[in-house]
């Protein structure tokens, strides 16, 4: 499905898929929202979550804490309907652009996972640097929505 990576001509200017996954198996994925423009997540994919989501027109990852294949929504019922994949310049970077209609994207219950914001300025190393809340409503309540599951990401 993926052309084999031959050299930079074709990688950077050409027109077959040859996408470049890490020493893991993974490429990053940026998502954003179709309607907003607003980055709502960042994850990755392995090669079957790449086709997955390329043939069903849905968002699929790869959960590196629980090491499996991720049908974005499946249980929230937030599922991201896929818009448009781009690939960046040398194809080692995924952009999604997807619809997720009025709902959410983030496991926490937020509509983007960057839903805080990192204050410019000089850092006093005697202090915590504390972030504002650019999102001051959640979306849902993780708590219920993912009941009896474990948690989606460690610490």
């Amino acid at each position: 499905m993926f052309k084999k990576r031959e050299n930079v001509h074709e990688i950077e200017e050409g027109d077959l898929l040859s996408p470049k996954f890490d020493n893991d198996g993974l490429i990053p994925v940026i998502t954003t929202c179709n309607k907003t423009k607003e980055i709502l997540m960042h994850g990755y994919m392995n090669v079957e979550a790449l086709k997955l989501t390329i043939e069903s027109e849905e968002a699929h990852y790869w959960s590196r804490s629980r090491k499996s294949i991720w049908h974005k929504g499946k249980t929230s019922g937030f599922v991201q309907k896929v818009t448009e994949i781009r690939i960046d310049d040398d194809q080692d970077a995924v952009w999604l652009t997807v619809d997720i209609g009025e709902g959410s994207s983030c496991h926490v219950g937020y509509r983007s996972c960057f839903y805080r914001s990192v204050p410019l300025g000089k850092i006093d190393n005697a202090r915590q640097i504390k972030m504002n809340f650019k999102e001051k409503e959640k979306k849902f309540d993780p708590k219920k929505v993912y009941k009896g599951q474990p948690n989606p990401t460690k610490v």
